[in-house]
């Protein structure tokens, strides 16, 4: 029996080569059972045909699948599914299923009603897409990294690649952020003071989980990241929000009976402020003084290329009151979700055992993969390249936020890679993204940002970490036409 070319089509969304998606087809047609073995596959000619692809393509995935016994040649006969390839699992399909559970009551807990950000999957096909935080492949360094990745896997590095390290971390990863990252920002840390984190949320989530419990108090800023407000409440423990004005924190606005206030001094989130020296102490102070904790989010301190960089807050603690989450993946690009924790040894050792419990450790082969980079020199060749793009970026945007007379209500002083901005009041800046998404436009309104019951509407962010140079003025007009409308 031959199995129809017309079983066989090309998913548009499917990544990796066509070579690749065609001995997928193949691959889980046979384990799903729907390709039985001895069956006669089209010919490469003619599947070509229909997927509109060259016979090379599919002539190289059916000797792949030979290769792997899944198909059988018989001589010009052609392919075959192979009497050895593997037999789907042995049962019948289940009946449908009628759901009985009453959800509503089966959930213990909710995690799916905080306020996130809307991040669209398909941002790149968008011209002009002012989106946060995403990267841009024209300044990646994929060659190197594809290099250290490749390295990685070498047969000198295999422990690093297979081990379980239970709850440790790669050596020469924690090596490299206590001798290089770290005394940049002007801190020293012993290794036993730093833990390696799925990016900078999972090392927020570790934070909140050890320090709070329901009797305990939290400040955060408002506006604030709101992954970690959503933290924050999934933790059932007392949360204040704390205003922010033009140089970030108010630490007099901060609650007297707070015990652990969570900030981003460096470049505040949303707005970009930075906050000054003298309010560093004035908090640090605080702490000492009504005894909390301070948890530094330092997400973007490789993006000061205005000026150099204020010092950590970390770096001003005497006391060992702060804890501070540091990131690659704003640096190198989101998809890594590589990060780090530092903080005195009791502290650590209790998110070391917390991760431990939930997921072990980061894979062994990202950390010695992202080491090799670091250690290389390549990660700072790409912060010094990503630097000098944005400042570029930034002088074009800033000039043509003026030219269309649109409101910058958080610029950055130190640099970042975003405008926080301020719509006409009463303006819902979701219905002006939803209406510049028909025009090409992504931006992000603003509202999500904030903790009140009823937050302001007309705040968005526009990001320029992603968007060339050359696309910034005609999308900047377009977003200062569509409010004019609006």
């Amino acid at each position: 029996m031959s199995i129809p070319v017309e079983t066989f089509f090309l998913d548009p969304e499917a990544q990796g080569t066509l070579q690749a998606q065609i001995q997928q087809m193949v691959a889980s047609g046979i384990l799903s059972g729907r390709f039985r073995r001895t069956e006669k596959l089209p010919s490469s000619r003619k599947l070509a045909l229909h997927l509109g692809v060259s016979r090379i393509t599919v002539t190289l995935a059916y000797t792949e699948l030979l290769a792997d016994d899944y198909l059988s040649s018989k001589g010009r006969s052609g392919y075959y599914v192979s009497e050895n390839a593997p037999e789907p699992p042995a049962f019948a399909p289940p009946p449908p299923r009628e759901d009985t559970v009453d959800w509503s009551r089966a959930i213990g807990q909710k995690f799916s009603d905080g306020i996130t950000l809307d991040k669209p999957q398909d941002w790149r096909s968008y011209r002009y897409s002012f989106i946060y935080g995403q990267a841009d492949e024209t300044l990646f360094d994929r060659a190197n990294w594809r290099l250290c990745a490749l390295q990685a896997l070498g047969q000198k590095d295999f422990a690093a690649l297979t081990a379980d390290y239970y709850d440790q971390d790669d050596p020469r990863l924690i090596e490299f952020i206590a001798r290089h990252i770290l005394p940049r920002r002007g801190i020293i840390a012993r290794p036993g003071e730093i833990l390696v984190t799925l990016g900078a949320q999972n090392a927020l989530w570790l934070t909140a989980q050890v320090l709070l419990t329901q009797r305990r108090t939290a400040a955060i800023e408002d506006p604030c990241y709101p992954g970690l407000r959503n933290i924050l409440n999934q933790s059932r423990c007392h949360l204040h929000r704390v205003p922010v004005d033009q140089d970030g924190l108010i630490p007099d606005a901060l609650p007297p009976d707070v015990d652990v206030v969570f900030t981003t001094p460096s470049h505040q989130c949303p707005t970009s402020a930075t906050l000054p020296l003298d309010r560093r102490h004035t908090l640090l102070t605080r702490a000492r003084t009504d005894d909390f904790l301070i948890v530094e989010d330092d997400y973007e301190f490789e993006m000061s290329f205005l000026k150099p960089p204020s010092p950590a807050l970390k770096s001003l603690d005497r006391d060992g009151r702060v804890i501070y989450v540091g990131s690659f993946s704003k640096s190198l690009f989101p998809g890594l979700r590589l990060g780090y924790l530092v903080g005195p040894e009791p502290f650590i050792r209790e998110a070391r055992a917390l991760r431990s419990a939930v997921l072990r450790h980061p894979p062994g082969h990202i950390q010695r993969t992202a080491a090799y980079f670091l250690s290389l020199g390549h990660y700072d060749a790409l912060v010094r390249r990503m630097g000098l793009a944005y400042h570029e970026r930034r002088q074009v945007m800033d000039k043509a936020l003026r030219a269309q007379g649109l409101t910058i209500a958080g610029r950055g002083a130190f640099g970042g890679s975003s405008f926080w901005m301020e719509g006409p009041k009463g303006m819902d800046t979701r219905q002006l993204a939803l209406t510049l998404r028909t025009k090409g436009v992504l931006i992000e309104p603003g509202r999500a940002f904030f903790g009140a019951e009823n937050p302001p509407d007309n705040f968005y962010r526009l990001a320029y970490s992603s968007l060339p140079a050359s696309r910034i003025p005609e999308g900047v007009r377009l977003i200062a036409e569509t409010i004019a409308t609006l």
